[in-house]
């Protein structure tokens, strides 16, 4: 089941699947975040503004703005 990354829990890993957004793409792009990239989900700030995630063998913080336009799926 596809979901945003803003409704994932910390903890939890997942695989980007597509983005809402064509210009968030772009930059999300050059930063590693591309369709078919694992994720972790790291820690979630209060108001859930930022949220660090684990990809590609860095951390990065995305705003809860650009997490709306990342669709997900959970792996077990």
């Amino acid at each position: 089941m596809f979901k945003k990354l803003s409704e994932i829990e910390s903890g939890k890993t997942v695989m980007i699947k597509s983005f809402e957004n064509e210009d968030l793409y772009l930059k999300l792009m050059e930063m590693g975040c591309v369709p078919g990239e694992i994720i972790k989900i790291e820690n979630i700030a209060p108001f859930k503004d930022p949220i660090s995630i684990l990809v590609s063998g860095y951390h990065l913080s995305l705003r809860l703005k650009e997490a709306e336009n990342i669709i997900v799926e959970e792996i077990i």
